[in-house]
Order: C-alpha cells, then sequence, then structure tokens
C-alpha cells in the first residue's frame, strides 16, 4: 500500500472511530425494560465496515479506540468494566467476521462472516457476564454469591437474547451499508483485505 493509500486507510480508520462514539451519543435505547441498562447502539456498524474493508486487525484496533474513547466520555458510568465488556463483544465480532470474510470475499461470505460474528460475540458475552460482571457488582458492595445469581437468573431471558438481537440488528444494517460505502472509502477499485 503507498504512502496515499495508508494516509487514507488511517483517516477513515479514525473517522469510524469517531462515528462510532457518536452513534451511541445520539442513538440508545433499551430492549428489555426489565433491564433498562442494557441498551442497543449501532456502534459497532462503522467497525464492522472498518473490518471489512481493511481486514480484523484494522477492525479490533478501531474497537480499542472507540471503546477507550466510548468509555471516558458518553459511557463513563460504566467505566474500566464498560470498556473491558465493549472490547470483548465488538471485538470477539469484529475478529471472527473479519476473519471468514477475509477467506470468504462475496456477498455469501459478508453474510456468513456476520452471522458467525453475531453467535460467536454472544456466546463470548455470555461467559463474560458469567466471569467479570459478579466481580463488578461486588465492587459495589454486593456479595460475590448474589452477583452470580442475578446474572444467572438474567443470562437466558435477556443477556444473551440482548446481544443477539443487538449484535444481529447490527450485522444486518452493516450487511446492507458495506458495499455502498466500501466504494466511497476504499475508491472504485476494492480488493479483498489482506
Amino acid at each position: 500500500m503507498n504512502t496515499d493509500g495508508k494516509t487514507r486507510k488511517l483517516t477513515t480508520m479514525g473517522i469510524m472511530a469517531g462515528l462510532s462514539v457518536a452513534l451511541v451519543f445520539f442513538i440508545h435505547f433499551p430492549i428489555f425494560p426489565s433491564a433498562a441498562f442494557l441498551e442497543y447502539d449501532p456502534a459497532d456498524i462503522p467497525i464492522l465496515i472498518v473490518t471489512f474493508a481493511y481486514g480484523p486487525l484494522a477492525g479490533l484496533l478501531v474497537t480499542a479506540v472507540a471503546a477507550v474513547v466510548q468509555g471516558i466520555t458518553v459511557s463513563a458510568q460504566g467505566g474500566a468494566y464498560g470498556i473491558l465488556m465493549h472490547i470483548i463483544s465488538t471485538g470477539s465480532y469484529v475478529l471472527t467476521a473479519g476473519l471468514i470474510y477475509r477467506t470468504k470475499h462475496s456477498r455469501s461470505g459478508a453474510g456468513i462472516a456476520l452471522i458467525c460474528g453475531v453467535l460467536v460475540s454472544a456466546a463470548l458475552m455470555a461467559a463474560a457476564n458469567l466471569i467479570i460482571t459478579p466481580l463488578y457488582m461486588a465492587n459495589e458492595n454486593l456479595p460475590a454469591a448474589v452477583a452470580t445469581d442475578i446474572v444467572k437468573s438474567m443470562l437466558i431471558p435477556v443477556i444473551i437474547p440482548f446481544n443477539l438481537i443487538k449484535a444481529g440488528a447490527n450485522g444486518a444494517i452493516t450487511f446492507i451499508l458495506y458495499k455502498p460505502i466500501s466504494k466511497l472509502i476504499k475508491g472504485r477499485s476494492s480488493k479483498p483485505a489482506a
């Protein structure tokens, strides 16, 4: 990649990281009234677009930047816990989808990549909630055993469906938007990401 190409790539990645944070600021709402703290936001869409355009490592880098910026600005109440959970959720999504799309660079490949990314992200978030969330809740003066029981009681009716819905919606929107946007960010001669 020449200097102009590298500059374009870095600029695009920076813009998409900023767009990801802006989307959280402007669009967020709860999916389940019983767990209003779990909110849908479309922040993963720009990150998935970067992943498909430039590969999974670029997607992971934008994920980390967006998670930290979001975690110290628009979602500061979540602190380090929020940043970590964001990186696990989005990072697993973009890594899975990006690796699959890189090997199967087609419209059907994109669909398969996004579906697999949704499933991997939801599975890892179930595990992360079982392991990490009780520790976070224990720091909020709640006994670890009680915190674990609360998380377990929410896992099937709320946590897993929430992550499937959020990641699925963002994947569906990415599937629709990626090709037109990729022509803008990569130019007319789009080639598979390395």
